[in-house]
Parts: C-alpha cells; sequence; structure tokens
C-alpha cells in the first residue's frame, strides 16, 4: 500500500493568471454577467478548463488606472466554434467577499443604465 500524502499534486495546481484589460465601455458591458448572483465576466481564451477551476484576474476598467485582483471560478464555457459565432472563452464567477462586491458596484456604476439595455452580450 502506497502512501497517500505522496500523489503527484498535479490536481492542486495553481489557477492561472489573466491580465483583462477593457478600455471601452461597450466591451466592459458585452463582458459583465450580472445573471450570476455575485457578478462574473466573460474571459475569451482558448485554454482548457473545467467547470468549477479556480482562475485569477487581473482586471482593468475604463478611465482607471488600477488594477483589480479577482479570485474567481469557471462557472460556464464557451467551446471553439459554438453556435451563433460566439467568442471562445469561459465564464467567471466572481467570489462572495466585500471587496469584490464592491468592484461589483464598480463596474455597474461605469455601466450605468446600459446594464439593463438589451444589447447581445458574449454572456448568458
Amino acid at each position: 500500500m502506497g502512501s497517500m500524502g505522496a500523489a503527484p499534486a498535479a490536481a492542486a495546481a495553481r489557477p492561472s493568471v489573466i491580465q483583462l484589460v477593457f478600455r471601452e465601455k461597450g466591451a466592459l458591458y458585452a463582458a459583465y454577467m450580472p445573471a450570476l448572483t455575485d457578478g462574473g465576466l466573460f474571459v475569451p481564451t482558448t485554454r482548457d478548463y473545467m467547470l468549477g477551476d479556480d482562475i485569477y484576474l487581473l482586471l482593468s476598467l475604463p478611465e482607471d488606472n488600477q488594477r483589480y485582483p479577482v479570485q474567481g471560478k469557471i462557472a460556464w464555457i464557451t467551446p471553439a466554434n459554438a453556435s451563433g459565432g460566439r467568442t471562445q472563452g469561459v465564464g467567471v464567477r466572481f467570489p462572495a467577499d466585500e471587496k469584490t462586491r464592491l468592484l461589483r458596484l464598480k463596474i455597474e456604476e461605469i455601466l450605468g443604465t446600459a446594464i439593463s439595455s438589451h444589447k447581445p452580450t458574449q454572456t448568458l
């Protein structure tokens, strides 16, 4: 019988880090996911992820020089060659913490009335 503690740590690999820069309000609108309870963002990527994987975002918002770190989880996956010409990528669910709640409020403030628009987005 082998020792259980000697298992390779591949399953617990560090979450990937993606820098996500939004220069325009329209791009932020297309990626923001208010349907998720704690908010979230669509991240265009060709990397393979599984639902529930941890992902670390360094987020830059329009007209804001600050970068916001977000430790999120993969909530959905848009595969390559998805129907409707949708961009390949992942939906990242924000964590339910105070720092991210304030970030979500900031995003919603930037988007203003656009958040209730019916323009198509990359999200749900």
